[in-house]
């Protein structure tokens, strides 16, 4: 079959919607007003309004270009992509091209995310992946849900989205940080630390994965004995690293994004730098750092990441539509959501996002195994019922939209400031 290349509408906080091209960085089209924000009483998710499919099977995606992590964007941008040109590839959605729309999240410090949800919806877009921050979805997930279309997260992992009211239109790829939070708690303890503190940004990630790591550190026996939240927006983190430094931790837990360029310079001149005192990432700054410490800073460092192990062949497929990709943090959640609601789409004969959502569970759940978006397509044009299992791993929801099992890296920085894998750990929820 010959190869259908990507349709993208690419969009940005400061620029208007460009007309469908090829899928590349591409597009910018004029200067439009900036959309009105809502707040999460603007609607009810609750009340999602049914609709009646066009047809044409439209992603949008709400992903980091700017903002505290926009070092996740590329590869979930990544994932996005590669999985429509594959979907395309094989057919696309009931015989045509799906198509593209992509924009901008920015962080919770700006009103990107509302701009661009408010133009993604103009595209009528069917589903909407992202965000990747927690706290940027909770500012947009009533507007989305609440318009009838459904929004997977590969990369949310706040408890607070499990049972949170969407109307059965929000799903995510990535686990609740209570996986994460048992993970790295016991992976501290293993190495022998039990009076630990914490640092934490003040946002519903920062202060979710404290209280998960937290109690999985007492579980093990161990006492977080300095907790510290603070602003992510300060000018400076010295109060809260003075704290740390008179409580005698044994070792320090940074929940944190790109303000940890800040905060390790501040633990080394208080001298309860990596070297000193054992240091621990977490997903939201798990980052290369390599241009931005000298060499060793970060030597010994550890961290964690939910997903399983990236495939060398699954990297070479991203490079091809993104070659110079650094990272591949959330690549396999992005592009599984992507397939996912594809596959969903097929079997509820219908694009729109209540439709898409309602089958979910379907093509991920029980079945005949397929692992690509053109063998489960056969499997469902054959009538097969069939459960995809992606390159993040097997996925299965449950009736919350939350993945049931996922699987958590621990990390290791060495002397060049990147991280290396140590260990995977499967885990269910």
């Amino acid at each position: 079959m010959s190869k259908r290349p990507l349709r993208l509408v690419r969009t940005a906080a400061t620029i208007g919607v460009a007309s469908i091209a090829l899928a590349a960085c591409g597009g910018g089209g004029g200067e439009e007003p900036a959309a009105e924000a809502t707040t999460s009483e603007s609607s009810s998710s609750s009340e999602a309004p049914a609709a009646e499919g066009d047809g044409t099977l439209t992603v949008g995606s709400l992903l980091p270009q700017t903002g505290s992590l926009a070092f996740l964007g590329p590869p979930e941008f990544a994932g996005v992509r590669l999985a429509l040109n594959e979907i395309n590839e094989a057919g696309g959605y009931d015989g045509q091209e799906v198509a593209y729309v992509e924009s901008d999240s920015g962080d919770d410090k700006t009103d990107i995310a509302n701009q661009s949800v408010d133009r993604l919806l103009g595209e009528n877009v069917d589903v909407i992946v992202g965000a990747a921050s927690s706290s940027v979805s909770k500012l947009v997930i009533d507007k989305i849900t609440g318009a009838g279309v459904l929004q997977i997260s590969p990369a949310n992992t706040s408890p607070d989205f499990t049972d949170y009211d969407d109307g059965g239109l929000y799903f995510r790829t990535a686990p609740s940080d209570v996986l994460q939070g048992r993970v790295l708690g016991d992976a501290v303890i293993a190495d022998g630390h039990l009076d630990v503190a914490i640092m934490a940004l003040d946002d519903d990630y920062g202060t979710g994965l404290l209280a998960n790591a937290k109690q999985s550190i007492e579980a093990g026996g161990g006492t977080v004995i300095s907790e510290q939240v603070y602003d992510p927006a300060a000018a400076s983190y010295s109060a809260e690293v003075s704290e740390v430094a008179a409580s005698g931790a044994e070792a320090l837990v940074l929940i944190s994004f790109d303000e940890t360029k800040k905060i390790v310079p501040e633990l080394i001149a208080q001298g309860i730098g990596p070297a000193d005192l054992p240091l621990y990432f977490v997903d939201g700054n798990l980052a290369d750092y390599s241009a931005d410490f000298p060499p060793g800073t970060l030597a010994g460092t550890k961290g964690t990441l939910p997903g399983a192990e990236t495939t060398d062949d699954f990297k070479q497929r991203l490079f091809g539509v993104t070659p110079d990709l650094k990272d591949f943090a959330y690549a396999p959640e992005s592009y599984d959501a992507t397939i996912i609601t594809a596959l969903a789409a097929t079997v509820a004969g219908d694009d729109t996002g209540t439709a898409i959502a309602g089958a979910l569970e379907d093509v991920t759940g029980g079945g005949e195994k397929c692992t690509t978006y053109a063998d489960c397509l056969a499997l469902a044009e054959a009538g097969t019922d069939f459960d995809y299992d992606g390159v993040s791993g097997p996925i299965e929801f449950d009736e919350n939209g939350d993945p049931t099992e996922a699987t958590i890296g621990i990390y290791q920085y060495g002397d060049d400031n990147t991280f290396t894998n140590l260990e995977y750990r499967p885990g269910t929820l």
